[in-house]
């Protein structure tokens, strides 16, 4: 099918157009994960989700990002794995190295260094309490 002619050249029917990505990360333990994100890596809470009086989910953001964390409820089992083979890879303008200390001098543990990478941003990576991996680098 060729693009129509004009303005509009979309072709039809239009490719999906998606406008943001946020993502939802089922925790052991909310509390915990709260505090990880928050004080350890430095999301702001955006929302919290309560249900008859019992925190059940937080959305968190941090600049354009946002993440939505929320209690297992166990139904699968609790040793299950989390987060096999799925990471989370965030941009920044800010300063990596400044960034990747901040995180480690409040308690935050680092998977690998702040590092140049040969396709160009500088980056580290970084587990979540649950095991989720979290990618930070600059842009470009």
């Amino acid at each position: 099918m060729t693009a129509p002619e004009g303005p509009d050249r979309r072709a039809k029917p239009e490719s999906f157009r998606a406008r943001d990505l946020s993502a939802s990360l089922t925790v052991k333990d909310l509390e915990k994960s709260l505090v990880w994100y928050r004080d350890v890596v430095g999301f702001t809470v955006d929302k919290r989700y309560e249900d008859e009086g019992k925190l059940r989910a937080v959305a968190l953001k941090a600049g354009d990002v946002r993440i939505r964390i929320g209690q297992d409820d166990g139904a699968r089992g609790w040793d299950r794995v989390k987060g096999e083979g799925f990471s989370l890879y965030l941009t920044t303008a800010q300063d990596i190295d400044e960034l990747a200390h901040r995180i480690e001098e409040r308690g935050g543990k680092l998977a690998s260094g702040p590092a140049d990478m040969p396709w160009g941003p500088r980056m580290f990576r970084l587990l979540d309490p649950d095991g989720f991996r979290l990618t930070i680098a600059s842009e470009g």
